[in-house]
Formats: C-alpha cells, structure tokens, sequence
C-alpha cells in the first residue's frame, strides 16, 4: 500500500477513526476540522485536526484557538507534513507556535501484518477488556508512569476496542490495544516489557490483532509511530506497513505574565 492508494475519503475515516480511538472528553467539529478536547497527557485526544488537505484561512485559525481558550486549554493542532499547509504552518510560527514530535501515520493489511509473527509462536490473547496485568505494564520500568495511566484510562474508554496480552509466568509482557471505525481497524498502545525486548514479543501482538480483524471483516489497518523510533519502525515495515504521511503537533507556546 501507498500514498496514492489512499483517497480524500480514506484520509478523512483515518483521521476520524483516531480521534475516536483515543476517546476525547469532548470533541468539536469546525470548518472541516475535528477539536478533540482531554485533561491527560495524550496529544492525539486534545489537538485540533484538519479532515481535508486543502489551505486554511486564518480565520479558521482563529475559530479554533477560541474554542479552546474558551475551554481554559492550550491550543494545539495535529498537522500533516503536506503542502497545501505551508502558509498555515508559517502562521502559526507567526503566533508563537512550535512543532514537535514528528510522527508516521502506516498503513498495511491484516493479512500481511498476520504474518509477521514466527510460525512457531502463539498468537497474543485477544480479549474485549483490558485486566489489570495489561494496565500494569503501561507503568512499569522504562515507561512514564503518569503519561502510562492516562493511555490506560484513555484505550479503555474506546468503545468496541479489543485488547492483547503475551502472558508468561502470570505476567503481561507485551501488550497492545486495536480499535475499529470508519472501515479501519487500528492499533494502538503498543507496549514490551523492556528486559523482554528483542523476543519477537510485538509481533505476537500484531499477528493477534490481525486474526481478530480478519474474523470481523475488516482488512484494512492503520496505526501512528514515531518517526524517530527506529525498532519500532522496523518491525511495521516487518508487518507490511507503508508511511502514507508524516505530522508534527502544533503548540502555542505560554508565556509568563
């Protein structure tokens, strides 16, 4: 799969199904763009995201920074790397915004991505709730442990969600989170024990998040990673994921009084 195979109608279920995935308190629809609204420290669940890739009047721009001052919350865009953004992104520098963390939005097929796992492994446990050895690894060493629980309370709430777990010795050790909407099924909350790395235990989790879309029908995967995270990278492309584009988070900065 490609940049080309994806239509405007594709793009907008990827992004539409995102911000469902993520469960936002509140989410607002304004000029074709989405405004998720969150108290915790997921930037997908509380950045405003454009539906379509066409130019952004900066009245829009300043719609959306109302809805969120008027919500006491920082404004923030989730804005791909695209060109019809180039005047919007230089606005935006114009009021004092700077752009980070870089991310890959991947898409793949459920058939491709079930192969990535070694023949001889069992799949991940799928499961329609999380338990409390799936949530404790989102706290353990090596992971932030308060960005950890906002994830956890957050891929909770996603209705419909699905929920895998490599189970050893009582333990979770790996353990990831898929959700479905828009004719998309996408993965989330990817997570290994970090003494347990290197094992193949991720692609266990993929291989089980695949056999559980294939038994709903849907083919069609997407998922968002970092684009500096090169193991992570690495196994995607494993999986038979393609970039299709690339995002920087957008944030008016604070300035003291």
């Amino acid at each position: 799969m490609n940049t080309a195979t994806l239509t405007v109608a594709d793009i907008e279920a990827i992004e539409r199904a995102t911000v469902a995935a993520v469960s936002p308190e509140v989410t607002e629809e304004i000029d074709g763009w989405l405004l998720p609204f969150s108290s915790g420290t997921v930037k997908r669940a509380k950045s405003a995201v454009p539906l379509h890739r066409s130019a952004v009047e900066p009245a829009t721009l300043d719609r959306i920074e109302d809805r969120y001052d008027s919500r006491q919350a920082v404004p923030a865009l989730r804005l791909a790397d695209a060109p019809c953004f180039e005047e919007l992104r230089a606005e935006l520098a114009r009021r004092h915004y700077v752009g980070d963390s870089p991310t890959c939005v991947q898409a793949g097929s459920a058939l491709r991505m079930r192969e990535v796992a070694t023949s001889d492994a069992p799949l991940a446990d799928i499961d329609r709730a999380p338990d409390d050895a799936w949530a404790a690894l989102f706290l353990g060493e090596g992971f932030d442990p308060v960005d950890g629980a906002h994830r956890v309370r957050m891929l909770s709430r996603a209705k419909g969600s699905l929920f895998a777990s490599v189970r050893e010795d009582g333990r979770t050790v790996a353990a990831g989170a898929m959700a479905f909407g828009h004719g998309w099924a996408s993965v989330h909350g990817m997570r290994t024990d970090k003494a347990q790395r290197g094992r193949g235990l991720a692609g266990r989790v993929l291989a089980g998040f695949a056999q559980a879309a294939l038994a709903r029908g849907v083919e069609r995967v997407f998922l968002q990673v970092d684009a500096h995270n090169p193991s992570a990278l690495a196994l995607y492309r494993r999986a038979g994921f393609e970039t299709q584009w690339t995002y920087s988070y957008w944030q008016r900065q604070q300035w003291p009084d």
